[in-house]
């Protein structure tokens, strides 16, 4: 079953196509690639493969592979990987000469032939009976990604505090700092598209452990679905990682990320938008496309802005007038509100047009300028000598005003919605294609 896709579109530009669901039994390439990545588990790596092989022969109802990404070992690891290979059918094994979970990852994903591609750790501490589930909306074409996750509520884990002190730890601070919204970035069972892999992963840089989190972050940004399943997870005891090390380099990542984001210098629109008919693109009667996510956009940080606006009124009070205090409050809150709703409300990344934008956002600031004046200078004319209480009360009511008039104006304006061009027929489809609007390449939207 094939969805609307984005037509006429040069495929090398990287736009993704139309999810498919997979068929079952055709060609000779495996539906599912299985990578292990290892580095010297010489004693782990026989029995963790031959476990996987007889799950995957005995439950999973597709042609599959399990694929040893070997990180350079030192000890006997390649020579177990090699007689895994030999022994066993479905199973290769692949050498590389640097270190790196992520590096592996990329390195096997990027070479295979199989449409959907997945990894797990070596000591398997999630149990298998969760793989079919976390592949199966990748097979179908409902989800881009799929990950497995120790922090979901029906999820059932056994671990020490340290561990699940330093998981939850770093989990919120992705939910603060780059807004993840995936509930578990670490948990080594992850599955993902070929066709979305092609994409994503030239612009994911981490080669370490932070690899995970990053594609993660990218995707969630570019809008793609990720599809979280709960797993039962047992902790390895004998586990190879250093925590520390580990957790000093994913915090680099998260600085690295978060500031690539803030400046737009992440090119989020080789992704477009997620591949597949989307329904917040569909023309629906009397139903504004993406109103209620913008209301609420606008909404914080219009809250944001008036305190910041107080605030500094309140400072330019002490030395100035009532007036040069409210226009320069004014002044300064605008050109951050600007940029603030540019990029939050209306999802417009990069500098294209941001000095325009700040333009039409200082007109907006001087139709503002002139209800709150105008606002002062009516209590003026009220009262000689109005509480500074009272100056702050009418300036609230004025900005409330103004703060309507300004979404207003930014919707239909400054940060308006393109007109949507015609798209020719899709063969084989039902009804025609939804457009390519040009703020999606240009925003990831």
């Amino acid at each position: 079953m094939r969805t609307d896709s984005s037509p006429g579109t040069d495929p090398f530009l990287g736009v993704l196509p139309a999810r498919e669901h997979l068929p079952a039994g055709v060609g000779d390439a495996p539906v599912l690639d299985v990578v292990i990545p290892v580095y010297n588990e010489e004693r782990d790596l026989g029995p963790c493969v031959r476990r996987l092989h007889q799950h995957l022969v005995g439950t999973f109802p597709y042609r599959f592979r399990i694929t040893i990404a070997d990180n350079a070992s030192t000890d006997a690891t390649p020579d177990v990987a090699a007689a895994m290979a030999a022994a066993l059918p479905g199973v290769r094994h692949a050498r590389l000469e640097q270190k790196g979970r992520g590096r592996a990852l990329r390195t096997v994903w990027s070479a295979s032939d199989a449409p959907v591609l997945a990894y797990m750790d070596v000591d398997l501490s999630t149990d298998l009976n969760a793989l079919l589930p976390l592949v199966a909306p990748l097979i179908s074409g409902h989800s881009d990604l799929a990950i497995g996750s120790r922090l979901a509520r029906s999820s059932r884990v056994v671990r020490g505090p340290k561990r699940e002190f330093i998981s939850r730890a770093y989990n919120l601070i992705l939910r603060g700092s780059l807004q993840a919204r995936f509930s578990d970035a670490q948990c080594g069972f992850k599955a993902i598209r070929r066709d979305v892999a092609r994409v994503l992963l030239p612009l994911v840089e981490d080669s370490g452990w932070f690899f995970d989190t990053e594609m993660l972050v990218l995707a969630e940004r570019a809008g793609l679905r990720i599809h979280e399943v709960p797993v039962d997870w047992v902790d390895d005891p004998d586990s190879t990682v250093h925590i520390v090390k580990t957790a000093t380099d994913d915090l680099k990542g998260v600085w690295r990320v978060g500031r690539a984001l803030a400046v737009g210098a992440l090119p989020l629109d080789r992704l477009a938008r997620p591949f597949g008919d989307d329904p917040r693109d569909r023309q629906v009667p009397g139903v504004p496309r993406g109103l209620a996510r913008q209301l609420v956009g606008f909404c914080v940080v219009g809250v944001l802005s008036t305190l910041v606006y107080l605030l500094l009124y309140s400072g330019f009070r002490t030395f100035t007038g009532s007036q040069v205090a409210n226009a320069l409050a004014l002044l300064v809150s605008a050109v951050a509100n600007t940029a603030a709703n540019r990029r939050l409300t209306f999802g417009v990344r990069g500098r294209d047009r941001a000095v325009r934008h700040q333009a039409q956002g200082l007109v907006v600031f001087a139709i503002g300028l002139a209800l709150t004046s105008g606002s002062l200078a009516a209590l003026g004319a009220a009262s000689a000598a109005p509480a500074h209480s009272t100056e702050l009360a009418v300036l609230v009511a004025a900005n409330l005003a103004a703060t309507v008039l300004r979404f207003l104006l930014f919707r239909a304006w400054v940060f308006p919605e393109p007109p949507a061009p015609a798209s020719p027929p899709v063969p084989g489809a039902p009804h025609a294609s939804r457009p390519v609007y040009d703020h999606e390449l240009r925003t990831g939207r």
